[in-house]
Formats: C-alpha cells, structure tokens, sequence
C-alpha cells in the first residue's frame, strides 16, 4: 500500500488541488429504504468523452442488508501531505462506507478495477462497540494520523455520539479520540482547521429520535441538536460550545475554508421553529476564541396545504430544509441544497460574513416537482440533497434522498432516484448540464457522492 513517491492525486495545497485532472467516475452510495436487499456502491461515467456518460457502469454490493450506507470517504487523501503527517507515501485507494443504521464499517479497494470495487474488509458493530464504544456511523473524513469515523450514538445506541480512529493500512479500530469531552452529547457532521488545531463538531440528535424519522414532538419542543462544539485537535480536548438559539434545529453539514490560513467556514441549519426558514451561518475565529454570524436566511415558501404532506399542511408552507452545503476549493462559491422546495443556490462567499446569490436552479421540490431536460418523467421526486463539487469548481453533482425513514415524511408518494450535474462558470452562474440525467435503479436510492481522485469535501490541506 505504501508507495516512494506520494500519490499523485494528493496536492499540498488546494490550489495546487484545483489543477488536477478533470474526474471521469463518481462513487455513489446507495440503499434500499425498505431494508430488504444489500446497499451498494455504484459507479457512475462522469467522463462526457465516453459512450456510458451518464450512467452507472459498475456496482458493488455490500453482504449484508440494513445497512443505510451514508457519508462515505477515502482511507487517504492530501491531508497526508502535512509535515506532522505519519505517512506522505500511502495511496488513495480504499473507500471506507459506513452503515448508519447497522453500524458495519466496509472498506473497498478501487485499484484493481476502479469500475468494480472489490469489498476487502467489513469491521462489524460488536467491534467497534468494543473497541471505541460507539454505533451508527455517520462520516468518513481522512485525516493526518488515520481514519476519522464520527459515529451518533454510543455502543447502547444513547448519548453521546462521537468520534474514533482507523488504521489507514490496516484498517484496525484503534479506539475512541476524545479524551475530555467536556458539554459535547449529540454528534453529527466533524471537520478541522489543520492550520489552527481545531476540530469542529455539529449536532443532529440520538438514535431513536431519527432512526424511525423525525419525531414532531422532538421537534417541536426544541430537543434536536442546536450547537457547534470546538475541540483542540491534537490535545483532543472539547474547547469550546456555541449555542445557536433554541429555534435553530438540526445543525448539520460543516465546511470550513480549504485554504489553511482561514479560520472560519460554514454550517447549515436545516430549519427555524419560528418560521420553517433556513440559514447558513459563519463561524470564525475572534480573538483567542471562536464566534459564529448568521449570513444567510432562506424563507418558507407559502403553499396549499392540499399539495403538502400531513407533518407540513398545518404550517401552509414547504420550508426550504437545507440539508447539505459544499465550498468550492479556491473558497469562493458556496453551494445550498434545498431539499424541500427543489433548489439548488450557489452564493458567492468570497466575503464570507456577506455572502452574494450567483445562481439558483430547481429540480423536484415537495410542491413544485420540477422537472430536468434530460429527464423522461416531468415530475421530480425528491430535491437536491447531496452535493459534491469537483476540484476545479466547474462541475456540481448532487443526488435526491436525504434518508430512509425521513424521506416518505416529506414526500409520502415515495421518492424516485435522480442523480444530476451541473455546468458552473468561472465567475459565477450554474445551469443543467441536459446529457446527465441518470434515472436510479428502482429498489435503491442515492445519496452520498466522491469523485475519483478527491473532490471538495474529501481532502485537506496544511499550506495556502
């Protein structure tokens, strides 16, 4: 596994990183709600020289079944570039998918047929039950010392969530990273400023307030996760926590400044009590602590409640629920999945306390299930949800199902599968690339995307 040279798809710094070669597969995680039949891997041709542009072209099963395969990422990407690095020479080469609901870690080698992934190690849950203490694993990041998995419950399934360590060689549990974990109990999405030592952490809520969809009651009474949570990275030591309010639910998807020398990033709030509204929102560093400023509200849209399913009619209105969010490697353009209205917004966040709407598309949506000009059906399921951005920032991929038993809450006539690109300009602007459209196999559904060689939300650098 370990090579003399670095891998040449590892760049020390994100701007090196955005004159890699253009992608030609993207790895899709994909899983059957009802439970019955193995999740997969699905390879999909990104290459618009191909005859199979478009479409999948390969699939790996997993063994078992119930596995609800989420954020998936690399055993090693850039990160190993860092002068603290163990380990500059090692490939990118395995993806590490985890199961959300069955807790199972598989690992799959892509290099002896990138199109096929052969599944080569699966770390079952009593494992890593053991060995770190934690269950339903949620996101792979790669790291300077190994594999981060943060994981949503703790071996009972309860609070707190958190955080353990893989192996990247060998691809042992090498246990739990908090060593004080100070007010931190619900987990959800992690990421690092490398350059200042930092970890961050978000909230969604335990196990069995999601397992079986969102619960009204939770909601409603406020008890989802509502605070960003700062560790000291090396020490592992829980810093800081900042609450966002109690009407803030559900703070999701983290992304921070790739360029090292920026201490500040991103987060996604899915939806406001006070209004069904969602919001981005900034945190940065100031002074020796860390602060956050609200940059971008998105307002419910009014709707017939004849048109909305039975958790929305009450509200008349279909709230924006903005579920995922990526930033453009050169820190510029900062993309916002509205999976309930059906848009997709790319601001520019070049100033990242006033950010700029540069473009807007909508596919699918709750009410408007807007259609796609490749598409054979004119009505679209579900929204933009997972999104990915290839390294040069010209291309913007995302699927539409955020997750088994919260999809049928939201659209109860079930959810088609879709997975779509678009085209972006150099200074702004995205529109439908029409040739890519690719219908989902009925019996799966799509979520999370990694483009072959690394993408926007896989990698991380420690020079500018």
């Amino acid at each position: 596994m370990a090579t003399w040279t670095p891998d040449p798809s590892f760049y020390p710094s994100p701007r090196m990183a955005m004159k890699a070669p253009q992608e030609k597969l993207a790895y899709v995680a994909a899983f059957d709600p009802d439970r019955k039949k193995p999740d997969a891997i699905a390879v999909v041709d990104v290459d618009p020289a191909s005859g199979s542009y478009g479409s999948i072209v390969g699939q790996t099963d997993m063994p078992g079944v119930g596995d609800e395969l989420h954020h998936f990422g690399w055993n090693a990407c850039s990160s190993c570039l860092c002068p603290n690095a163990p380990h500059p020479h090692s490939e990118r080469r395995y993806l590490v998918v985890p199961g959300l609901r069955s807790s199972r870690l598989h690992i799959l080698d892509t290099k002896p047929d990138p199109k096929h992934p052969k599944i080569v190690k699966v770390i079952e849950p009593e494992e890593i039950a053991e060995k770190a203490g934690y269950s339903r694993l949620h996101t792979i990041h790669c790291g300077p010392e190994g594999i981060y998995v943060n994981a949503l419950g703790n071996a009972q399934g309860e609070a707190p969530g958190g955080i353990f360590l893989v192996d990247h060689e060998t691809f042992e549990v090498r246990g739990r990273w908090e060593v004080e974990r100070g007010s931190q109990e619900l987990a959800y999405d992690f990421w690092w400023h490398l350059g200042y030592d930092t970890m961050v952490t978000s909230e969604w809520g335990t196990p069995k307030t999601f397992e079986e969809g969102l619960i009204p009651e939770v909601l409603l009474g406020a008890k989802y996760g509502r605070r960003l949570h700062f560790w000291d990275l090396h020490k592992r030591k829980h810093l800081q926590e900042i609450d966002l309010g109690d009407k803030y639910q559900l703070v999701f998807e983290l992304r921070p400044a790739h360029d090292p020398t920026k201490a500040y990033g991103f987060v996604g709030v899915v939806i406001s009590l006070e209004d069904l509204s969602s919001s981005i929102w900034t945190w940065y560093r100031d002074g020796d602590k860390w602060a956050i400023k609200k940059v971008i509200d998105i307002p419910a849209e009014p709707a017939d409640p004849d048109q909305l399913p039975p958790l929305l009619k009450g509200f008349k209105a279909v709230p924006p629920l903005v579920t995922d969010i990526d930033l453009s490697m050169d820190d510029r353009f900062l993309y916002v999945s509205c999976w309930g209205t059906g848009d997709m917004h790319q601001y520019d966040v070049s100033d990242p306390f006033n950010p700029k709407l540069t473009g807007k598309v909508r596919i699918g949506g709750i009410v408007s299930k807007a259609a796609h000009p490749g598409a054979s059906n004119g009505a679209l399921s579900g929204g933009p949800q997972m999104v990915e951005i290839s390294r040069d920032g010209r291309r913007v991929y995302f699927t539409n199902s955020l997750y088994g038993a919260i999809d049928p809450q939201f659209y109860p006539d079930g959810i088609d599968g879709w997975m779509v690109k678009l085209d972006a300009g150099e200074n702004g602007g995205i529109e439908f690339d029409p040739k890519f459209f690719v219908e989902w196999p009925k019996g799966h559904r799509p979520h999370q995307v990694r483009l072959e060689g690394g993408d926007c939300s896989s990698d991380s650098y420690c020079y500018p």
